[in-house]
């Protein structure tokens, strides 16, 4: 396994997608300083990207500012154009960017090719949503006065983008800034940061002009402090925990900027007894164990009902065993490593947890040359609301299973936390499906389905799963501000 991924990068992908150097203000940055980027099956160290500082940051808020006035006054068809553009240059590339994904992120390599033909659906999906930014006549309430509420882009935007899905954040938030008139300069997860270079690398092929679209890397404090601060950044995309969501809201605060989160999800899956047996549980394996579970979106807490719940349980265990654990780079691989030790620490212990609080634990010996980072994928049967599993989100290939009596009670359970990104509902019941998806308090909801998400959908959460939408008409919006004006005297 060791030197899987740099044989696979060296032989597959263009040079200056692994050159490491940080776009700002139309210039490819080097830098005096080098962080190095690890596959994190291996160890193995694949590159080493430019450490860009605060002083480069404010470079790049003040190019960003500068080119604001020309780029949102281009037609949005010709932005629309750029976009376009970039979006086909991404998926002619697209095995490239995928392998780039997998040795750093760690997820399978059929994932990591869904992820760039997702990402290249927002340029595509905002290309054209920028000609649809109306505003609106208001019948007017003042005798010889005509009314208007127009949309402008809100300025200069910045974008915190997390690790687990390193280019499909920067789109699904680059897309909808870029089309609403806003540059935008993106900050990507340290430990992903060759994807997003390599994305940049396309995005100024595509025509995105000098200062529109810049990437930095390096340290997250560091490089965050500015974005957060400056009064020049008039919107804050983030994507990324619950905790650090919390800390970048209360910065802003200071500036009064818009400020749009997509934090930490603690998805219930509920499965009641009248649905198909093996359609729920080709669901819940669906929602828990895409992107080896490291997704803000999975089934973190899957609650069945007990008439089938000794059989969902069964079937459930003989699905994961199924499942093979691996480098991504290896076709046969289900499950891939978790990007940090500290989320494949923090699944262990909640497994521990379980175990000591009276769960049964269904999981294949893991084997110990795979190395420190993976976790084998682990079905936690008979778990109660105090355990650590049902109170925390997970991130990673665990699935704890619950049982439940009542609609009335799960439902209690299920809104029971603080977190409300999604939830997800199995039931050939339809008035019970149409009471639950009205009172599950979440932001998306899926019946009878694991897959919702896309280009044209408002993706966030209620609660402390964040603020504001990303995707559809609505994430356009987070990129722009109304203006009112009143038109008098207009009797002859």
């Amino acid at each position: 396994m060791i030197g899987l991924a740099k044989k696979h990068l060296d032989g597959l992908c263009r040079r200056d997608f692994l050159t490491g150097a940080a776009l700002i203000d139309g210039c490819w940055i080097a830098g005096d300083e080098r962080d190095v980027v690890v596959d994190p099956a291996t160890g193995e160290v694949i590159a080493d990207v430019a450490r860009c500082r605060a002083v480069d940051m404010n470079r790049a808020i003040a190019a960003a500012e500068g080119c604001f006035p020309k780029w949102q006054q281009l037609l949005p068809a010709k932005r629309g154009e750029i976009l376009s553009s970039w979006a086909s240059l991404m998926l002619s590339h697209s095995e490239q960017l995928a392998v780039l994904v997998t040795c750093e992120q760690g997820k399978p390599l059929s994932e990591a090719r869904n992820e760039i033909a997702y990402g290249a659906g927002f340029l595509e999906w905002f290309a054209a949503e920028g000609e649809r930014a109306y505003g609106e006549t208001i019948p007017s309430h003042k005798l010889g006065s005509l009314l208007q509420v127009r949309m402008h882009p809100v300025g200069v935007a910045a974008a915190i983008t997390p690790w687990n899905f390193p280019v499909a954040m920067i789109t699904r938030k680059a897309g909808a800034a870029l089309a609403a008139g806003c540059p935008i300069i993106v900050k990507p997860a340290p430990e992903t940061p060759l994807s997003a270079l390599a994305v940049a690398r396309l995005a100024e092929e595509a025509g995105i002009p000098r200062g529109v679209f810049q990437v930095l890397v390096g340290d997250p404090i560091e490089l965050s402090t500015p974005l957060v601060r400056d009064t020049r950044i008039r919107a804050l995309s983030f994507t990324g925990s619950t905790e650090v969501g919390r800390v970048l809201l209360e910065g802003a605060a200071a500036t009064v900027k818009k400020v749009s989160l997509e934090l930490g999800g603690h998805a219930p899956f509920l499965v009641f007894d009248d649905v198909n047996l093996e359609k729920a549980v080709a669901g819940a394996m669906a929602a828990k164990f895409a992107t080896s579970g490291q997704d803000c979106l999975a089934a973190n807490r899957i609650y069945v009902q007990r008439g089938i719940y000794g059989a969902f349980v069964n079937e459930f265990a003989a699905a994961t065993a199924r499942l093979t654990v691996g480098h991504g780079l290896d076709a046969t691989t289900d499950i891939g490593p978790m990007t940090k030790l500290s989320v494949a620490t923090k699944c262990r212990a909640q497994i521990e947890d379980a175990a000591a609080k009276g769960a049964r634990v269904m999981s294949p010996k893991q084997v110990q040359a795979l190395g420190q980072n993976f976790v084998p994928p682990t079905l936690l049967s008979d778990v109660t609301d105090e355990m650590l599993v049902a109170r925390e989100e997970t991130f990673g290939p665990v699935a704890a299973i619950l049982p439940f009596d009542s609609e009335e009670e799960v439902l209690v359970r299920a809104n029971g936390s603080e977190m409300g990104l999604a939830a997800y509902v199995y039931t050939d019941n339809l008035r019970r499906a149409l009471r639950l998806s009205e009172k599950i308090e979440y932001g998306m909801v899926g019946i009878n389905t694991s897959s919702f998400t896309g280009p044209p959908i408002p993706f966030g959460g209620w609660r402390q799963s964040g603020l504001g939408r990303e995707g559809s008409r609505h994430g356009l919006a987070e990129y722009m501000e109304l203006k009112y004006v009143c038109f008098g005297d207009l009797t002859a």
